[in-house]
């Protein structure tokens, strides 16, 4: 089912390629935004899902559960297109990110950056590679050392814990960044690129693929207070392990 996903996520893609500063813009919400290439990625994948995998559930951002969901054994967690404010603007930091769930816990992701064909994957107990080549979280130890990354969720302006968060990281780390697509930056925490990452406001769909990529890449999740992760329950935390504590004493500030 890994590479079933891997083929599907390239293909998927591939219409974001290829449809890159014309695809018509919508608004969801006062700033939340989707595309018309959001709705054929989703498509393609569906339709995918459907013809391989009839009896499993799915789970999708544009177009919401499926009427399998309740009982199925599977379940794909889809985001089409992560970064659709990024896509809209033609900034290349978008992805595609399948996740596959079996009895409620991750069994593979995948997150796939068309810009880069770079093609993040993991099933569980098998490690996670980048573009078929083995992956590992950073060695960084000391916060103070380590490039942090989070993103802004869309009704940032009523979280007030989310301003004093991001100050109290850039006090305490030596970088901290923000790229707008949550799936690419725990993709980035299990390669090696950032060394930690958090977030509140996430959806399953933002999070499915990315977490299993952190845990078989060597990295931890959880939330603020060090709970075990559940990606239907925001926030998260999650990080190269050796600077987990760290964070979280940061959160905590």
């Amino acid at each position: 089912m890994l590479n079933f996903a891997i083929q599907t996520a390239r293909d998927a893609g591939a219409i974001l390629a290829e449809r890159l500063g014309r695809a018509r813009v919508t608004n969801k919400g006062t700033i939340d935004l989707v595309t018309e290439a959001d709705f054929a990625s989703e498509k393609l994948i569906i339709e995918r899902i459907k013809s391989y995998y009839p009896r499993h559930a799915i789970l999708a951002e544009e177009s919401g559960q499926s009427e399998r969901a309740g009982a199925a054994e599977w379940k794909w967690i889809i985001d089409p297109l992560d970064g659709t404010t990024n896509y809209a603007h033609g900034y290349p930091s978008f992805c595609v990110s399948i996740g596959l769930e079996h009895n409620g816990a991750m069994a593979l992701g995948v997150v796939y950056d068309p810009t880069r064909d770079e093609v993040f994957a993991a099933e569980r107990g098998e490690g996670a590679t980048l573009n078929g080549r083995r992956i590992h979280v950073s060695e960084h130890e000391d916060l103070n050392a380590s490039l942090i990354c989070t993103g802004f969720p869309y009704d940032v302006r009523e979280r007030n814990d989310f301003a004093r968060h991001f100050f109290n990281f850039i006090m305490h780390a030596q970088g901290v960044r923000r790229d707008g697509s949550a799936a690419l930056d725990l993709a980035y925490v299990a390669c090696g690129r950032f060394d930690g990452f958090w977030e509140e406001g996430l959806h399953p769909w933002d999070v499915a693929a990315g977490v299993i990529l952190v845990e078989e890449a060597g990295g931890r999740v959880s939330h603020y207070d060090g709970r075990p992760f559940d990606i239907y329950t925001p926030p998260i935390v999650a990080s190269n392990g050796l600077i987990h504590e760290p964070m979280m004493r940061v959160l905590a500030l």
